[in-house]
């Protein structure tokens, strides 16, 4: 789902003069392009093929777990438009899915990243592609963030994590420290 740029530049022509500003005055003129452009990039995960990333890699690999900490993202919150970002911890041991290039787990993080989000569902959506494309005898996602949202409005609290976290298979009884 691409944006509609010249949609959006609109918008941000009729955001600034809501603001009271002028438009076209010389340091706004090229904004709402800019603007555009940067709405581009961070709503670009609608179309990453995850059946695509998720392929599995040829040959025997033997099946030990997998763990990729401290993945970074940075998101937006889909109720507000403001940025939270955090790390990502996504980790699996393969099944009959098999094994995927290290790779392909921070391009899911950031597929998924790159959407209107809110954290919980952004965990689940993770959860649930490992689960799918690679059908793992265990798998985990653990996100922790700050939500820009808290922190610069409402209760104005700077430096509050969140985090949300989902295990699967064999790690719902004897998950990795790291997932603890």
């Amino acid at each position: 789902m691409p944006i509609r740029e010249s949609q959006t530049e609109a918008a941000i022509h009729a955001l600034l003069l809501s603001f009271g500003l002028n438009p076209d005055d010389p340091e706004l003129a090229a904004t709402p392009a800019r603007v555009a452009g940067f709405w581009a990039e961070r709503t670009a995960g609608y179309e990453v093929d995850l059946a695509a990333e998720l392929q599995a890699l040829p040959g025997e690999l033997a099946p030990v777990p997998v763990i990729l900490e401290h993945i970074p993202f940075v998101s937006t919150c889909e109720h507000h438009l403001a940025p939270f970002q955090g790390t990502a911890t996504v980790g699996y041991i393969p099944g009959e899915g098999g094994t995927v290039g290290l790779s392909k787990l921070v391009r899911v993080v950031q597929a998924f990243a790159w959407r209107l989000q809110v954290q919980e569902r952004m965990t689940r959506q993770i959860f649930d592609a490992l689960e799918l494309h690679l059908r793992p005898a265990a798998w985990g996602v653990k996100l922790t963030a700050e939500h820009t949202c808290m922190s610069h409005r409402g209760v104005k609290t700077p430096e509050v994590p969140v985090t949300t976290m989902l295990l699967g298979g064999e790690w719902l009884k004897n998950p990795p420290k790291v997932f603890l």
